[in-house]
């Protein structure tokens, strides 16, 4: 009923910046908090960077000042903005949403939503 789709991942070498989005589509009534998530070979999901419907940020200290995470709620898409980029940031990236529907007998619906993951691959 609802979905998230990422875009943007791919090879960058050390140093470089790379840019992802993150679309949601479906009978979208809103979209509470939206996130970044990442998953290195061997290692488990991590949080990256969240962002409010109100816009209040927050970051994993590994990624504090390198990383910028925004919203535009007209569009439902989140952005994750990476610069000076390092090789242990490789990982796949998991878009998350909570994203509320509302059907015509105005019953609304909660569902936890992740994206299918794109890998961002940094090269020392």
């Amino acid at each position: 009923q609802v979905q998230l789709v990422e875009s943007g991942g791919g090879l960058v070498q050390a140093g470089g910046s790379l840019s992802l989005s993150c679309a949601a589509s479906g009978n979208i009534f809103k979209i509470n908090t939206m996130g970044w998530y990442r998953q290195a070979p061997g290692k488990q999901r991590e949080l990256a960077a969240t962002i409010t419907n109100e816009g209040n940020t927050n970051y994993a200290d590994s990624v504090k000042g390198r990383f910028t995470i925004t919203r535009d709620n007209a569009k439902n898409t989140v952005y994750l903005q990476m610069s000076s980029l390092k090789p242990e940031d490789t990982a796949v990236y998991y878009c998350n949403g909570g994203i509320i529907t509302k059907d015509a007998r105005s019953n609304y619906r909660y569902f936890d939503t992740w994206g299918q993951g794109t890998l961002v691959t940094v090269a020392s």
